[in-house]
């Protein structure tokens, strides 16, 4: 385990516990989320909000504690490995960094004590025909009297349903580069002109379609600078990246741990089965991988702390690529060491397999990682 603070293993220990009293049996977790089909839940995010957490990397003058990215980091893995459902806080912690480093005081007031207070925030900027290739943004804003109207189709769009605001990326400019002529605006989710339509998935209600048809937006919706978002989107790679692998290592953490218990205790041919070799060489690799996982992540959150304004494309998708395909391994593992078990619905096994197989695809698949890893070699 990486060597951690005394405040931020305090900071682990309230998560732990509090995950523990909160979320620690599956009855619990069933009431706080209707039985796995909400990945969120308000009540148990607002408690959360009243502790201080959410503004771990939030400017005290917005109510946050002015933590850094291992702070949020922790945050993420111990309430991903306490199975606790706080599913908006990824989006919302990625999407605080524009506002945080380009929105005007007014966004700032407005959305980051928001989310110091227990508010969600959501990001919009996959399109139907735009996924790895956000540079093919269609998604248009054209100038109008007074502001711009917003007309086009977003998709996969985390946490929109409850989210007060959406970050929307669209095109302003269709001269120059396909990189150049794309704006970031802050769009409160009730805006006329916005529809949400929830896209079914096999972890339940995550992801929307957002239709905007002559969606109305003022002047002062634009975060930044008219015509930059891909400069302050490429920005804040580092926190997306990084906090999606703290999730997932949380989350690869969790079935980890059930596997061995289980195979701990069940019993084939008067042994427990984890006393077989292969089952044992099985976990040996698995524990080796999260160790690797875990000081990989918490390595470049010291050097994302250390230089804030430093890009770390390397760094950051190595950690992504690696945790989640390792989380995913291990998911897919535990079930098959669990059997049957690990199949059926009475163990939580099988809502790990859910949760770490789409992380190897959201947030820049492994593919695109592996393609940003090669270029900083030159490639």
């Amino acid at each position: 385990m990486h060597a951690r603070t005394p405040e931020q293993a305090s900071f682990a220990a309230s998560i732990d516990a509090f995950c523990r009293a909160r979320t620690g049996t599956r009855a619990q977790r069933d009431a706080l989320t209707q039985h796995g089909v909400e990945a969120h839940n308000a009540r148990l995010y607002a408690e959360m909000a009243e502790l201080g957490w959410l503004g771990v990397g939030i400017s005290p003058k917005y109510g946050g504690s002015d933590g850094g990215m291992a702070e949020m980091c922790l945050f993420a893995e111990r309430t991903s490995y306490g199975l606790a459902p706080v599913g908006g806080y990824i989006t919302t912690a990625v999407a605080a960094s524009p506002y945080a480093k380009f929105g005007s005081e007014a966004q700032k007031e407005k959305v980051l004590t928001g989310i110091t207070r227990g508010r969600v925030e959501a990001i919009s900027i996959s399109e139907p025909d735009a996924g790895s290739d956000a540079a093919a943004i269609t998604c248009r804003a054209t100038r109008t009297s007074g502001g711009f109207l917003i007309n086009g189709q977003k998709t996969w769009c985390s946490n929109a349903h409850f989210a007060d605001h959406l970050l929307l990326v669209a095109r302003t400019q269709s001269s120059g580069s396909r990189h150049e002529g794309l704006t970031m605006f802050c769009v409160p989710t009730g805006t006329p002109g916005v529809e949400i339509r929830g896209i079914p998935t096999l972890n339940g209600k995550e992801v929307n379609d957002v239709f905007f048809t002559d969606c109305f937006l003022p002047e002062d919706s634009v975060v930044g600078r008219l015509d930059q978002a891909w400069p302050q989107l490429m920005s804040g790679l580092n926190s997306e990246r990084l906090l999606l692998a703290a999730s997932m290592l949380g989350r690869g953490r969790r079935a980890f741990d059930d596997a061995v218990t289980y195979v701990k205790e069940r019993k084939q041919f008067g042994k427990p089965i984890g006393s077989f070799q292969a089952l044992k060489h099985r976990i040996a690799d698995l524990a080796t991988e999260l160790e690797c996982c875990e000081l990989l992540i918490y390595r470049v959150a010291q050097m994302a702390d250390e230089a804030p304004d430093r890009m770390l494309p390397r760094e950051a998708s190595m950690a992504k690529l690696k945790t989640t395909e390792t989380a995913k391994r291990v998911a897919i593992e535990g079930v098959q060491m669990m059997g049957g078990y690990g199949y059926a619905t009475e163990y939580d096994m099988e809502s790990h397999l859910r949760a770490t197989v789409i992380s190897t695809v959201f947030g820049g698949t492994s593919e695109i990682q592996r393609d940003i890893i090669g270029k900083t070699f030159g490639l």
